[in-house]
């Protein structure tokens, strides 16, 4: 398998944490942690294989990290790459947008030409609408610290032996 690029958003202390998880369940020497912060455009054009994480903020909204570096990922040409997304949010406290960062993000880069991997069923979920739903999946890993937080590893380690399989 190809090195992978773990893009993700270091002042959200939650989305860092299950990065650094995703790369040890991959093994750490695979996966090259990369702060979107910190991020060029040759940083995202250089991995065949991307994952990239995001927390979804207030109402729907991407973190001002992702929001910053948006028009610019719409600049990149990632045509032939893949790119898994994992995300946080809060199903209770937000059911009517719950993970919408996924969906944003998934939106984002497919209008690049890079193909979407890792969908995950909403099955054990319980929320009313997500911008991350497509085909009654998600466009990516969701999580739920907050409510489900005993869930997570089980559901990270899935995710990553479903990637192994669908990245080259």
């Amino acid at each position: 398998m190809k090195k992978i690029g773990l893009f993700y958003g270091t002042t959200t202390t939650k989305t860092a944490s299950i990065a650094k998880k995703i790369k040890e369940a991959f093994g750490s020497d695979k996966v090259d942690l990369l702060s979107v912060e910190d991020a060029w455009k040759k940083d995202f054009e250089s991995y065949d294989n991307i994952i990239v994480g995001v927390a979804t903020w207030f109402d729907g909204e991407l973190p001002n990290h992702w929001d910053e570096v948006r028009p610019e990922l719409e600049a990149l040409n990632l045509k032939g790459k893949k790119v898994a997304i994992f995300g946080l949010g809060d199903q209770v406290r937000y059911p009517e947008n719950f993970v919408d960062g996924i969906g944003i993000l998934a939106e984002t880069f497919e209008s690049v030409g890079a193909k979407i991997v890792g969908f995950t069923s909403i099955e054990g979920y319980d929320f009313e609408m997500s911008r991350a739903l497509r085909d009654h999946k998600f466009v990516g890993l969701a999580i739920d610290k907050e409510n489900q937080s005993k869930l997570t590893n089980d559901r990270i380690k899935n995710w990553v032996e479903q990637l192994k399989k669908e990245f080259d």
